[in-house]
């Protein structure tokens, strides 16, 4: 592919075709009411509706996705390049409130050039009825997914094509805010390529993935078995329930700890996961290689998942400022879409560099811990193996603990805590065990709560670790999913206010 126009993009219709189960689609279309045209206007929205085929620049209704309802919004960029007037957006709104109505998901499917400039400031205004159509629909607890399609910009892409819980792109689609045509115009040179590009939006953290339209049922469905389908029966307590911490001291748990053969969370979300839906960047055009976000189930127990990832060799992957602030982002959809958030820790620190203090690193670490004690949804965090300094505590709060045997948890890494109090790292170990960084000291304390055994190391049995650090997880998730939200605030402060007493 040489140029964007080389491929030829779906109507609405062969989308709606391509994404719903055949045969589901039912349109939900009232008859479209014109606002007073010019004649040129009028003339142009029937040159519009020939070529198009379609009364409007949007389609709507509902169908089935892989047996699941779903509510969908589609653009015709035949239509007026797509572009939103005040009768295009009536229909968007009504759709979306419709499917608040009903509880039903909304897939979003916008290829617009943006606001209809026949209609001027009215229909630019209209973004705004389309914005708070989408928010009450998400403050409800409904998801919303958009697929991005070639081109969207303007308005468009500054309203819903940029709200999703998860957003994902046409390959190769032209995305943006100011069309190329438009910038070349008003300031008589060429866009530089490759930046409006769906690739470059996830290369910056912008949008979850790309994924050409056949793919889509797949992403949407594995979304809406996350999001919307809850588990009713308890779990069977497992046996890691009766599991003590190691007979080991704590430096011989951090020395394991570091074994780069260690599973880390990928390894965990393969091997004891269900139906995961990576995520990608804070949705704000920053990415960090530092954590992992997205959706999973373990067993039938849907979560949001974040966590720090171990650097592959060669690979420096310290957490990084942007790293915590793509932790709020799963911080935020746990808590609108009503569902738990599974943190994971696993880091040496986080990033001490230039750039993460003027990243803002210390402040990202606060508003981390301040949204985690007050979450409104119930939080379960692992420490699965090193756990040092600000870069672990960001992860820590939660309404359950689980920790794998050889983990930690300390201020510093042994050999930073050495150097402050004896000007030497050869104290390590002894700082180690004064401390209390280990399992058996953390639990004794009240700051773990479920251990997880390594037979005897989970370096030498990585899919069975995470085999039985998944069930952990799952019980947890369990049990707290049957006490109301309101219990589990005061209950998580009360964890923390104790401490040390």
């Amino acid at each position: 592919m040489t140029t964007q126009e080389e491929v030829r993009h779906l109507t609405a219709a062969e989308l709606i075709d391509v994404v719903l189960d055949a045969g589901s689609f039912a349109s939900w279309d009232r008859t479209v009411v014109d606002p007073e045209p010019s004649d040129a206007y009028r003339a142009d929205l029937a040159k519009a509706r020939a070529k198009a085929g379609t009364d409007e620049s949007v389609l709507t209704g509902e169908g089935l996705i892989r047996g699941s309802r779903v509510a969908i919004v589609v653009s015709e960029f035949a239509f007026l390049a797509g572009s939103i007037g005040l009768s295009a957006a009536d229909r968007i709104v009504e759709a979306i409130e419709r499917a608040t109505r009903e509880g039903l998901p909304v897939l979003a499917g916008p290829a617009s050039g943006g606001t209809r400039m026949q209609e001027g400031t009215l229909a630019f205004l209209s973004m705004v009825k389309i914005t708070a159509a989408v928010r009450a629909h998400r403050a409800a607890g409904h998801p919303y997914l958009v697929y991005l399609r070639h081109p969207t910009t303007g308005g468009v892409m500054a309203s819903w094509g940029s709200l999703g819980h998860v957003t994902v792109a046409e390959p190769g689609a032209l995305l943006g805010f100011l069309g190329p045509r438009v910038y070349e115009a008003l300031y008589g040179k060429k866009f530089p390529e490759n930046v409006q590009v769906s690739e470059n939006l996830f290369n910056q953290g912008l949008i979850d993935a790309v994924v050409p339209p056949e793919q889509l049922p797949e992403i949407v469905h594995r979304a809406l078995t996350i999001l919307t389908r809850r588990a009713s029966a308890p779990v069977t307590a497992p046996d890691t329930l009766n599991v003590r911490p190691a007979d080991a001291g704590a430096w011989a748990s951090i020395q394991i700890s570091r074994n780069p053969r260690r599973p880390d969370l990928r390894q965990l979300l393969a091997y004891g996961a269900h139906d995961v839906l990576p995520l990608n960047g804070t949705g704000e055009g920053e990415k960090d290689p530092g954590l992992m976000l997205a959706m999973a189930r373990f067993g039938q127990q849907s979560c949001i998942v974040l966590g720090h990832i171990r650097p592959r060799p060669s690979q420096d992957t310290k957490m990084g400022p942007g790293s915590l602030r793509e932790a709020r982002r799963g911080m935020r959809l746990a808590e609108e879409l009503g569902i738990p958030l599974l943190t994971v820790i696993d880091t040496a620190g986080a990033a001490l560099s230039k750039e993460a203090e003027e990243g803002g690193m210390a402040g990202e670490i606060a508003r981390s811990l301040h949204e985690l004690i007050g979450l409104k949804s119930a939080t379960v965090s692992v420490l699965l193996g090193q756990g040092a300094g600000g870069g672990a505590l960001a992860l820590l709060p939660a309404d359950r603990t689980i920790a794998a045997q050889h983990s930690w948890l300390s201020p510093l890494p042994p050999e930073g805590a050495s150097a402050i109090v004896h000007r030497s790292t050869e104290f390590a170990p002894a700082m180690s065990e004064a401390q209390g960084v280990n399992v058996a000291s953390l639990y004794a304390n009240g700051i773990v709560d479920h251990i997880v055994d390594e037979r005897p190391d989970a370096a030498e049995e990585g899919r069975a670790f995470c085999e039985r650090l998944a069930g952990a997880i799952e019980y947890e998730l369990s049990e707290l999913a049957a006490v109301p939200v309101e219990e589990l605030l005061p209950r998580r402060v009360a964890r923390y206010h104790s401490l040390g007493r």
